[in-house]
C-alpha cells in the first residue's frame, strides 16, 4: 500500500451510514409533518456544535429529545403531548437500517485489508445495533462516539480521539462522511477523507475539500480496494 494511503477508515454512522427517512413516518405519527425531519436533525446538530464551541456538552439523545419538544410544541406542529411524540420518534432509531450500499461497500473494504471504526455525534450502542442489523458488525474493530472526548464533531479532538483508540496518527486514517462540515473538520484535523455524495453533486467551496468522492460506498470501496492494490478500479 502506497505511503499516502489510509490504514484506517473511520465511518461517520448518521446518514452516512444510516438511512434517517423512515423517521419521517414516525414524526406523521404523532401528528407532525414528515418533512419536519431535517430541519429537526440540523437543528439537533446546531445545538451540538454550539455546546461544543461554547466549551459544553450534552449528549445526542438528550439534545435531540429536547430539539423534538420545542419543535412538536411550536405552532403548526403542535401534538398534544410533546414528551410522548418526542419519545415516539426517538424510538425509530433503534429501529433504522443502514443504505442499501453499506454491506456491500463495508465487506469489500474489510476483504480489501482496510482497518474500519466509526466515530459518530450518536451513540456507539446505536451503532452497534445497527451494524448488527446489517450483519456487518464484525468488519469493525473499534465504536467510538463523542462521550469520549466530550465535544461534537467538527471539532479536532473529536477525530484525534478516534485515530487515537485504533493506534494510528490522524494522517493515517479516513473519514468516511455524507456531511461535508464533517469531511472539513477532519481535513483541518489532518485526517484523509472521502465524501459520499448519495445524488448530491455539489460540494461547498467555503469547505475543505475531501481527499475522495463517489457516489456512495459501493463505488467508494472499489477505488480504494483498487489503490490498495495499486491498480485502477473496474469501470
Amino acid at each position: 500500500m502506497a505511503a499516502d494511503q489510509p490504514q484506517v477508515l473511520v465511518f461517520d454512522v448518521n446518514e452516512t451510514l444510516s438511512d434517517l427517512a423512515p423517521l419521517r413516518r414516525r414524526f406523521e405519527d404523532v401528528g407532525a409533518p414528515g418533512q419536519l425531519l431535517p430541519t429537526w436533525f440540523a437543528g439537533v446538530l446546531r445545538d451540538g456544535f454550539a455546546l461544543t464551541a461554547a466549551g459544553a456538552y450534552a449528549d445526542f439523545a438528550a439534545l435531540a429529545h429536547e430539539g423534538l419538544r420545542t419543535l412538536l410544541s411550536a405552532p403548526g406542529n403542535r401534538v398534544g403531548d410533546e414528551e410522548a411524540a418526542a419519545r415516539h420518534v426517538l424510538d425509530g432509531f433503534a429501529q433504522l437500517d443502514v443504505h442499501p450500499d453499506v454491506p456491500d461497500g463495508v465487506r469489500k473494504l474489510s476483504a480489501a485489508g482496510y482497518r474500519l471504526t466509526t466515530m459518530t455525534n450518536g451513540s456507539v450502542a446505536q451503532t452497534e445495533q445497527l451494524l448488527d442489523r446489517a450483519g456487518v458488525l464484525h468488519c469493525f474493530e473499534v465504536l467510538s462516539d463523542v462521550a469520549g472526548p466530550r465535544c461534537w464533531k467538527p471539532a479536532p479532538a473529536a477525530y484525534r480521539y478516534a485515530a487515537e483508540r485504533v493506534g494510528v496518527r490522524p494522517e493515517q486514517a479516513m473519514l468516511v462522511a455524507v456531511h461535508p462540515w464533517d469531511i472539513d473538520g477532519a481535513r483541518r484535523a489532518g485526517l484523509h477523507a472521502a465524501w459520499l455524495r448519495r445524488g448530491t453533486s455539489v460540494y461547498p467551496r467555503t469547505m475543505t475539500p475531501p481527499s475522495r468522492s463517489a457516489q456512495d460506498l459501493r463505488e467508494l470501496a472499489d477505488a480504494l480496494a483498487a489503490a490498495r492494490h495499486g491498480r485502477a478500479p473496474a469501470d
